[in-house]
């Protein structure tokens, strides 16, 4: 399994209904709205990196509204929780 964190900028004031289309995607497991530099957090789970590579490219970028991301990709042999 992969997982990966998206952080999300957007126009302002569109948080809210790019927060529901994202929901609409089933590898997301979690979308928050956020403070600071970047507006919305994404946790994405797949089945390998060419499924997140196809999400991000085809999916979460092609949104209207979003004018950048910054894809965070688990080094998942270091553990954590």
């Amino acid at each position: 399994m992969e997982i990966s964190y998206v952080l999300i900028q957007c126009d302002m004031g569109r948080e809210t209904e790019i927060i529901k289309k994202l929901t609409d995607i089933p590898q997301v497991k979690e979308v928050r709205g956020t403070y600071g530099v970047f507006d919305i957090f994404v946790k994405i789970t797949a089945d390998s990196r060419e499924e997140i590579d196809d999400i991000m490219t085809n999916k979460i970028r092609k949104l209207p509204n979003i004018r950048g991301t910054n894809t965070l990709i688990a080094i998942l042999t270091q553990g954590g929780k």
